[in-house]
């Protein structure tokens, strides 16, 4: 067995970099509703105990052995599709805004679809290593992956959770792309994803309002376009600099979702437009070594895993900020590595262990 490489420390250093601003911002953003639980410092104890869970669970991924990994993914797939199956099960999801996406562990919850994210990586990154000669075959190559990813979204959307859907779908469609795909079927592949896409949200009620608020917030701005009219003035309140951490007006009970999915608005407004540069800067900073760490595995397995993992990471970023400054349409994501969250926190974490793996034994 080669001996193992050292880790790459930047995309170390882009995950922990993000991690910290993620838990200096939840405690920021956060204790306003804390107050309503009769503790303000509930969420953020919270999301200290899930980063020292995610940082325990990055280390054991670094040292995992991905044979091993590799050989259980259809097994380790499959319990995560089940999962994500039965919590439509009456009595086993909890419903929370409307939406049925965690399963109820005692004092904690678990959110399938985040499990679903990594594991569909995983498994499509195992398919796509040994079957990239038949590619090219639209029933014995192609389709099986398309038709997978598509029964897992319809899954997911159900919830209702069109942004973990959107992002499955989005990864899925680049590791086909990256491990050979045909440009012509990827191309009609994508300009069915784009109908399906309008379909969903006129097909809505919830999606059409939110595709209506996106096109004009302020025909509605006590109703649909609340959300992001309040988005948008936390962000452009924050000016250069910011307002000063901790300062954010409009944590009050004005911008929903204020340390979850549109955590990056706080942000800016506290932390300014040069705040949010730095962000979108670690971002880029992890997309960046993970695809060098992709491209420099030999191995098409960790070549697939490593882009698939970094892929999903980076298109659910981006769809998040583009939510939060009003460049597409509210979806409901989480950003990666700042949200407040459990499942995901963890589960990131893990993600990102998995690359540095890669790096290190290529």
């Amino acid at each position: 067995m080669p001996k193992p490489k050292s880790l790459d420390y930047i995309f170390l250093f882009a995950v922990l970099a993000l991690s910290a601003v993620g838990t200096i911002m939840v405690f920021s953003a956060s204790p306003t509703l804390a107050l309503r639980l009769g503790d303000s410092f509930y969420f953020i104890k919270r999301q200290i105990f899930y980063l020292a869970l995610g940082l325990a669970a990055l280390c054991f991924a670094c040292r995992l052995d991905l044979a091993v990994l590799k050989k259980r993914s259809g097994l380790i797939f499959l319990v995560s599709v089940l999962l994500l199956v039965i919590i439509y099960l009456p009595g086993v999801g909890r419903k929370v805004l409307g939406a049925s996406r965690w399963i109820e562990l005692g004092i904690l919850s678990f959110q399938p679809s985040e499990l679903i994210k990594f594991t569909l990586v995983l498994f499509l990154a195992v398919y796509l290593a040994a079957s990239r000669e038949k590619l090219g075959d639209l029933f014995r190559g192609f389709l099986p992956p398309v038709l997978l990813t598509g029964l897992i979204a319809a899954l997911i959307i159900k919830q209702p959770d069109l942004g973990t859907a959107l992002t499955i779908s989005l990864t899925a469609f680049v590791m086909l792309f990256v491990a050979g795909a045909d440009w012509r079927q990827s191309g009609v592949l994508a300009g069915l994803g784009l109908a399906s896409l309008l379909a969903l949200s006129l097909s809505s009620a919830y999606r059409l309002r939110r595709l209506l608020a996106y096109l004009d917030p302020w025909k509605d701005p006590q109703g649909s376009g609340f959300q992001i009219i309040q988005s948008l003035l936390a962000v452009g309140s924050g000016g250069l600099f910011g307002l000063g951490l901790g300062a954010s007006r409009q944590k009050y009970f004005y911008l929903p979702q204020q340390f979850t999915d549109f955590i990056f608005a706080i942000l800016c407004e506290e932390l300014g437009f040069v705040g949010g540069v730095i962000i979108v800067a670690l971002f880029c900073l992890l997309a960046y070594r993970g695809l060098m760490i992709a491209l420099a595995a030999a191995d098409p397995f960790k070549n697939l895993l490593a882009l698939g993992l970094v892929s999903w990471l980076t298109v659910q970023a981006l769809l998040n900020i583009m939510v939060v400054i009003g460049l597409v349409p509210t979806t409901g994501i989480p950003l990666p590595f700042i949200s407040y969250g459990g499942t995901a926190t963890v589960i990131n974490l893990f993600a990102a262990g998995v690359v540095l793996n890669i790096s290190r034994r290529p």
